[in-house]
């Protein structure tokens, strides 16, 4: 019993080393960007550590550069990532019977790439399978974050103030390609955008509170008028 765990353990790790190699590269900027906005190595690695969302922790460094207060950090990073109720509640139906406790550690290791990956398994997805595949990811996107921040700290400090604009192309790089896949994102953030604009430059409310009205007032609306279309009614319907 105990070699099929750790086979299964093995199957696991085999599975995210394409995840993991692609996380070097992000975890590697994000290190480095942190270092420029002023977080320490050991922030930087707590960040990683107890959050593992590559945008989230785009935007809460982008946030925290604008002093935005940690309840409007807290819920922006909220909203981003409140798509893995959705994911790990169809893993839940994939994976095998096993303690609370045991789901839940790993289920912290789910991001888009590892759900990717363990739903299209075959058949059912073991304890030991899911361990191997969060831990392989985990450990590269934390180990590279602080690796990042050591190389920026070893760049000169022209160079380091010029490397607050990667964090902006950041952003428009994981943008784009959702936008190409769906217009429904282009709608969004135009909407989102729009509002935050209106919201800030009329003094509606701070900065922080505009972003996270204007991303679920965007959202609300986006989702209000596909569910109104009439080929979605059809479709319910079949």
């Amino acid at each position: 019993m105990a070699i099929g765990r750790v086979s299964e353990f093995k199957k696991g790790l085999q599975g995210g080393i394409s995840i993991a190699i692609g996380y070097m590269p992000i975890a590697l900027t994000f290190g480095l960007i942190a270092k420029t906005t002023g977080l320490t190595l050991g922030e930087t690695l707590m960040m990683s550590l107890l959050v593992f969302a590559g945008a989230a922790q785009y935007i809460s460094l982008s946030l925290l550069a604008q002093g935005i207060g940690m309840v409007e950090i807290v819920l922006t990073t909220f909203i981003v990532n409140i798509r893995h109720f959705l994911m790990s509640a169809s893993l839940n139906e994939k994976a095998e019977d096993d303690t609370p406790g045991k789901r839940m550690l790993y289920s912290f290791g789910i991001t888009d790439e590892t759900f990717s990956v363990a739903a299209t398994q075959p058949g059912t997805v073991s304890t030991g399978y899911m361990f191997g595949l969060t831990l392989i990811s985990y450990s590269s996107w934390v180990v590279f974050s602080g690796v990042g921040f050591l190389i920026g700290a070893g760049l000169p400090k022209t160079l380091q103030e010029s490397m607050s604009i990667a964090l902006y192309a950041m952003f428009i790089g994981l943008l784009v390609p959702s936008m190409k896949k769906s217009i429904k994102v282009v709608y969004l953030a135009a909407l989102a955008a729009s509002f935050n604009t209106v919201f800030t430059l009329a003094g509606l409310m701070s900065t922080g509170w505009a972003i996270v009205s204007a991303t679920l007032l965007s959202a609300i609306i986006v989702e209000a008028v596909e569910a109104m279309k009439p080929g979605k009614k059809v479709d319910d319907r079949e």
